[in-house]
């Protein structure tokens, strides 16, 4: 979120200061390059993203996406620029969340990881157990590696 201010602040303080230095600063031009700056803001904004037993939670500026955690049917990695898990659970429901979210915070990841279980146990869970095992080795291997680094090892 602070990359996100920091883009936008900077962009919209460069174009005031050029149209400034030129002279053609106006009002209707400064909305012109409010707006753009917010528009900016709007695209880099991460979605927040929040986990409770059973639920997880993605917030962007004007939808929440919501997937039970407790009865996933399948977890894949989708392939592009950014890596994103894709959840879905057996009500239709549909999640991608970025993983540094779950490698950044061990309690979330906990909850997620429990619930997943859940559902491999009572069965819903047909397509991603390699998916969220492989996701459990990178985020022990991190753990290690930030245990290892904070203990001078």
């Amino acid at each position: 979120m602070r990359a996100a201010l920091g883009v936008a602040s900077l962009l919209c303080t460069a174009l005031f200061a050029v149209d400034a230095a030129s002279g053609r600063l106006d009002v209707t031009r400064g909305v012109l390059w409010t707006g753009l700056a917010l528009l900016v803001l709007a695209i880099m904004l991460p979605p927040r993203v929040s986990v409770r037993p059973g639920l997880l939670c993605t917030r962007r500026m004007l939808t929440t996406d919501t997937v039970r955690t407790d009865s996933l049917v399948s977890v894949r990695w989708s392939d592009g620029v950014s890596q994103r898990m894709i959840l879905r659970d057996t009500e239709g429901r549909r999640v991608e969340i970025d993983p540094t979210v779950l490698a950044r915070n061990p309690a979330m990841w906990h909850l997620l990881d429990t619930d997943g279980r859940t559902s491999v146990r009572r069965g819903t869970l047909r397509e991603g157990t390699t998916a969220l095992r492989e996701l459990a080795r990178r985020i022990d291997r991190e753990t290690a590696h930030t245990v290892f680094r904070v203990s001078g090892l």
